[in-house]
C-alpha cells in the first residue's frame, strides 16, 4: 500500500495553495538586493506603531501559553463591531476560521458552493473533508462586473444538498464585489438549510457607498458568518490573526473544532492594540486609494486590460500567456502574482504598494513587456 492509499480521497485530489514568492527565496536564487514585493496583498506601510508597541511587550510572556479564549480581543471586537463577544470565533488569520467552518459542516455526503476565479482557499476547505465542491460560472460582463460573483448562478446550485455557500466580497484575486441589494436578495433564495460564509478579507480598504456590511445583515439572516482578517489593512499578515462574526450557536461550533491557543500571544495583544489606531488605517486606506489609481491609469495608459478593484490588488490582462511575464519580472526584481490556477492565465494580480513601488513595478514591466 502507498502513502497514496493511505491518503483521504479528498486530499489526494487537492494542490497544495501555492503562496506568494518570498523576498528571501528571491535574493537566494538569483541574488539581487533590491526586491519589490507586489504579491501578497500586505500592506505596504507595514504594521500600526501601536501594535509593534504591544508586541513587544508581550515578548517576556513567551513562555506561557496565550488566552485561549482571546478574552481583551474579543472584548473591543465586541465594542467596535456592536455585537456580542459569543458570536466572535478568533482564527489564525481568517483562513483558519473557513476550514473550522469546512470540518464543522461540510461532509463526503454534502456539496459547498463557491465562485469561478474565487479564493484558493475555498475548494481546498471543501475537498479537505470530501465534500463536493460547485463551481458557478463568474459573470461574462452582460450581467454583471465581468469576473464577479453571479450570485443568481450560485443561487441555483444551492440545493438541499450544499451546507455552505462560499462568497467573497471583495474577490480575491480579481477585486470585484456586489451590493447591498443583490447580497440580500441572495440570501433570501437560499434554503434555511445551507451556511454562507461572507469573506470580507478586504472590507476596510471598499468605498463604495452600495457596499453591504455582512455584520449589519447578521440580526436577519442566523446563517449567515462573516470573516475578517488583520492581515491586509492592519498589516498583521505575519501574525496570523483573523475572525469571524456569527450567532452564537454557529459560534459554538466553530470553537468545538478549533485548535487549542490557536491565536498566539503576540497576534491577539497586536491586534488589540490594531484597532486602537484608527490614524494608521486611514493612512493606509488614503494610501491604497491613491495606488489603485496610479496603476489603473499606467494601464489605461498602456492599452493593457485589468479588472477594476476594490481591494488592495489590482489584476493586469498582460495580453499573453502571464507566466514567462512573471518569470522576466523577478529577474527585474519584482515579485507579482501569475493567477493562472484561477482560471486566469493572461493575468497577474499586483498588490498596491507605495508610489515609489508601483513605479518600480510599471517600469520593470515597461522592460518586460517591450518588443
Amino acid at each position: 500500500m502507498s502513502i497514496e492509499d493511505l491518503a483521504v480521497p479528498g486530499v489526494r485530489r487537492l494542490t497544495p495553495y501555492q503562496p506568494g514568492k518570498p523576498i528571501a527565496e528571491l535574493e537566494r536564487e538569483l541574488g539581487l538586493s533590491r526586491i519589490v514585493k507586489l504579491a501578497s496583498n500586505e500592506n505596504p506601510l507595514g504594521p500600526s506603531p501601536k501594535a509593534l508597541e504591544a508586541a513587544r511587550g508581550a515578548l517576556d510572556a513567551l513562555h506561557l501559553y496565550p488566552d485561549g479564549a482571546g478574552f481583551e480581543l474579543k472584548a473591543i471586537l465586541s465594542h467596535k463591531l456592536a455585537v456580542d463577544a459569543a458570536q466572535i470565533t478568533l482564527g489564525n488569520g481568517s483562513n483558519d476560521v473557513l476550514d473550522m467552518v469546512a470540518r464543522a459542516f461540510l461532509s463526503p455526503e454534502s456539496a459547498a458552493v463557491f465562485s469561478q476565479h474565487a479564493f484558493a482557499v475555498y475548494p481546498i476547505a471543501t475537498q479537505a473533508v470530501g465534500a463536493t465542491a460547485r463551481v458557478a460560472p463568474a459573470h461574462a460582463g452582460e450581467r454583471g462586473p465581468r469576473y464577479g460573483h453571479d450570485l443568481t448562478a450560485m443561487a441555483a446550485l444551492s440545493d438541499e444538498q450544499v451546507r455552505v455557500v462560499f462568497l467573497a466580497n471583495p474577490n480575491n484575486p480579481t477585486g470585484t464585489h456586489f451590493g447591498r441589494k443583490d447580497l440580500v436578495a441572495f440570501l433570501k433564495a437560499l434554503p434555511d438549510n445551507t451556511l454562507v460564509v461572507l469573506d470580507e478579507a478586504y472590507f476596510e480598504y471598499v468605498d463604495e457607498p452600495k457596499y453591504p456590511d455582512g455584520i449589519a445583515l447578521l440580526k436577519d439572516f442566523p446563517n449567515l458568518i462573516v470573516t475578517r482578517t488583520f492581515s491586509k489593512a492592519y498589516g498583521l499578515a505575519g501574525l496570523r490573526v483573523g475572525y469571524a462574526v456569527s450567532s452564537p450557536e454557529i459560534a459554538d461550533f466553530l470553537n468545538r473544532v478549533r485548535q487549542p491557543f490557536n491565536v498566539n500571544s503576540l497576534a491577539l495583544v497586536a491586534a488589540t492594540a490594531a484597532l486602537d489606531d484608527t490614524e494608521h488605517l486611514a493612512r493606509t486606506v488614503k494610501l491604497n486609494r491613491r495606488g489603485l489609481k496610479q496603476l489603473s491609469e499606467a494601464f489605461a495608459e498602456r492599452d493593457l486590460q485589468f479588472i477594476p478593484s476594490v481591494g488592495n490588488f489590482i489584476t493586469v490582462d498582460v495580453g499573453r500567456a502571464a507566466g514567462p511575464v512573471y518569470d522576466a519580472l523577478l529577474r527585474e526584481g519584482v515579485i507579482v502574482r501569475p493567477v493562472a490556477n484561477y482560471g486566469l492565465p493572461y493575468h497577474l494580480r499586483v498588490t498596491v504598494g507605495t508610489e515609489t513601488e508601483n513605479q518600480i513595478f510599471l517600469d520593470a514591466l515597461d522592460r518586460v513587456l517591450s518588443p
